[in-house]
């Protein structure tokens, strides 16, 4: 219990509180949309950004956002623009952001590859105060947002031309909608790490789409999914000394594992009721 009296390890378990709130609504929408590769774009997006700041001596934190904002608006753009492939417009992209990191990284010789890896894999003892602050404003935002405009968004995710002739700005909510997730990617992977982030977006809805069918279900369990798997993680990455993002992802495959089973078992288990029955009557 020691771990508890580390002030680092105090911001750890409040960031991955917020996240475990936030990841299942952006994941079911991502799933949803299609685009469960898009969080996957932005973190390699996301990489060009920190290797900037580190080049210009900023923050990396802030050139992060400020990329993948720009980034976000320029993935819809492509998306309308290939309409029919829009996965084309996230291979570009992804290609893209892990190809200008590299360069970035390469013309910064002033040892930031410390500082890559830790964005690249996550740190727990890099959580400041300000990022605390900066993911509860940001979780705050998006509670907001999906109180107010889950309907609009639900329309969206499952008919984009059944919204646009309601009125709803379709083109505008699908920006706001990259942006809100593309500043999530930066603020939390500083955290879970760069390569692994998508997954922990993604992971908590996926998995609590095999529990539920109702649309809010869906998100209540897989907050409840998303606290379990990453704070076993997080013990686990403090106890064994491994990289958070990775620590936590393997616990919540284990979770995805553990579900298929059970779902699997009860499947084979109501058949063969059924044909006991049959056979009985």
């Amino acid at each position: 219990m020691e771990m508890f009296f580390h002030g680092f390890m105090q911001r750890a378990f409040q960031a991955t509180f917020l996240i475990s709130l936030i990841a299942p609504v952006l994941g079911l929408f991502l799933i949803l949309r299609r685009q469960s590769l898009m969080a996957d774009t932005l973190s390699h997006i996301s990489l060009a950004g920190v290797a900037l700041g580190l080049l210009v001596g900023v923050n990396p934190t802030f050139t992060n956002i400020l990329v993948v904002v720009l980034v976000a608006v320029l993935l819809e753009y492509l998306r309308i623009i290939y309409r029919t492939y829009s996965e084309l417009s996230i291979a570009i992209l992804m290609s893209v952001g892990m190809a200008l990191a590299l360069v970035l990284m390469g013309l910064n010789d002033n040892g930031a590859t410390l500082s890559i890896n830790q964005f690249l894999f996550g740190s727990i003892v890099t959580i400041s105060v300000e990022q605390v602050w900066v993911l509860l404003g940001l979780t705050s935002i998006i509670a907001i947002l999906y109180f107010f405009f889950r309907k609009p968004m639900y329309v969206l995710t499952f008919d984009e031309d059944t919204a646009y002739t309601a009125g709803l700005p379709v083109k505008a909510m699908s920006i706001l909608f990259n942006v809100l997730t593309g500043v999530t990617i930066a603020v939390i992977m500083p955290i879970v790490g760069a390569l692994l982030v998508s997954a922990i977006i993604v992971l908590p809805a996926a998995i609590s789409m095999r529990l539920s069918k109702s649309f809010n279900g869906v998100i209540l369990i897989g907050i409840g999914i998303a606290l379990i798997g990453m704070m076993t993680g997080l013990v686990a990455s403090y106890e064994l000394g491994t990289p958070p993002g990775a620590s936590i992802t393997l616990c919540l495959i284990l979770i995805f594992a553990m579900t298929t089973v059970f779902k699997t078992l009860l499947r084979y288990m109501k058949i063969g009721k059924l044909s006991h029955k049959n056979g009985v009557s």
